[in-house]
């Protein structure tokens, strides 16, 4: 890849998990009634499609100091009973704002650490939600953590209808392991991958990150050798995202300097492509790698693949629920998150009210170019033939493109945008081009990490 080009176009900005992006959500304005109305209303319109449930489970026994999410540090294993409550007690609220029994297409457990949980806890809260909805053809997932996800863990989660899970791995190379305090030796992940494969999981994914501390060429090429000695079903291969004015200590765990940037840590990602490649991997969207026999790549070969909080999904459901401490909700016409202390938010919910902190009611401008940026992260491509594609900025959006046009980074013919193969890394710098909340108004302190 051209080194300039990396140069260029290297610069802060969003990962588009959502349109608007969160920093942007209009939270003054947000009015929860009207929220509640939309999801209400957006179910119901949506019923035979059936909804998505995201269910945050934040805690971790210790801090990796290269992760972004919003967790909770403990030791103590007696806060996983209490949790389990208040996650019920929230997803019963929703089941009584929606009047009916809604259809779950697909549940994924997320966090900080889904496999802290004991084994019989994670089974009383699926054995609960599953019993109070319908579930046929669901998709059921969830993160584990090769250092203590137990054969019981698996085995649980299968008996309830699991078949994808995603392990954590990072990088095999100790110093980068000790650097962002994740000691987690092969051997570990062998374990526990042959233990799913055996149990008899159809999807097994690992995640892997690229420009982490101390991270060097021949190093991510022993991981990933590693990665593909098991042969998972897909492969995660994620930008790390520096951006400790927003995470805070977690991230001051190493030196600014020992990070690999621009040209250096593209290579990376380059180098990991190849070998998945040359190993019959496809990629899809990105920073997404899957085999040709796993449901990702059938949903990019069938233009159906589709983007969230939760990345890149199979199940394309216009309404997504959000339980647990910080959990992001989408109705497809706005978006909701929970409050992110754990005390504040099982406070909220026994006093039966949403424990929602902050939102976006999306306008009609927000609802075009929303589609129009999930084309692009989902398919590389996006058109503005029919009257329904098209907002008043597009003209605008399209001469933000200019110089990207004459670097070959993107193709406008007519009222179509194609992001041609070579030029996908930089899909985040098109999807800005067309972010008219950015344009309008960009930030002025430190917010996103960069695009490449």
């Amino acid at each position: 890849m051209d080194a300039k080009l990396i140069q260029k176009y290297n610069v802060p900005g969003p990962r588009y998990t959502s349109y608007p992006t969160v920093p942007y959500w209009d939270a003054v304005k947000f009015d929860i009634k009207a929220w509640k109305n939309s999801l209400a209303e957006s179910a119901t319109n949506h019923r035979d499609e059936g909804i998505s449930l995201y269910i945050h489970l934040p805690f971790c026994e210790r801090l990796c100091t290269f992760c972004g999410c919003i967790k909770r540090i403990t030791k103590n294993h007696q806060v996983e009973e209490p949790y389990v409550d208040t996650l019920l007690n929230e997803w019963q609220m929703y089941i009584d704002l929606l009047g009916f029994t809604p259809n779950l297409k697909e549940l994924h457990l997320g966090g900080g650490t889904p496999t802290f949980f004991e084994p019989k806890n994670l089974h009383r809260l699926l054995s609960t939600i599953l019993n109070s909805a319908k579930i046929q053809d669901i998709e059921i997932s969830f993160e584990g953590h090769p250092n203590n996800t137990t054969h019981e863990h698996l085995q649980v989660l299968y008996d309830l209808g699991a078949r994808r899970v995603s392990f954590g791995v990072q990088d095999y190379d100790p110093v980068v392991q000790k650097a962002i305090n994740r000691i987690q030796p092969f051997e570990n992940v062998q374990r526990v991958h042959h233990d799913a494969r055996n149990i008899g999981y159809r999807s097994i994914s690992h995640d892997l990150v690229f420009g982490l501390p101390h991270q060097h060429e021949k190093a991510v090429v022993d991981t990933i050798e590693k990665t593909l000695e098991l042969s998972p079903d897909r492969i995660s291969f994620y930008s790390y995202a520096h951006v400790p004015w927003i995470k805070g200590i977690g991230q001051r765990g190493f030196d600014e300097n020992d990070l690999p940037k621009d040209v250096e840590k593209r290579k990376l990602y380059e180098t990991g492509k190849n070998m998945f490649f040359e190993h019959n991997y496809f990629e899809i969207g990105m920073d997404h790698f899957a085999v040709e026999s796993d449901d990702l790549y059938s949903a990019m070969k069938a233009n159906t693949l589709h983007r969230n909080f939760m990345g890149y999904t199979t199940t394309n459901t216009k309404v997504m629920i959000g339980l647990g401490m910080s959990a992001i909700g989408d109705t497809w016409y706005s978006f909701s998150q929970n409050l992110k202390e754990v005390e504040a938010y099982a406070a909220k919910v026994k006093e039966n009210e949403f424990p929602v902190f902050r939102g976006h009611i999306l306008n009609s401008e927000d609802l075009v170019v929303r589609k129009h940026i999930l084309n692009l992260m989902c398919h590389f491509r996006t058109s503005w033939e029919k009257e329904e594609q098209q907002f008043d900025g597009i003209e605008n959006c399209l001469e933000k493109l200019t110089e990207m046009k004459k670097d070959g980074l993107v193709i406008i013919q007519q009222k179509e945008l194609i992001v041609p193969e070579p030029a996908r890394p930089f899909v985040r710098n098109v999807c800005m081009a067309f972010d008219m909340h950015l344009n309008r108004n960009k930030p002025t302190t430190k917010t996103f990490s960069m695009t490449i």
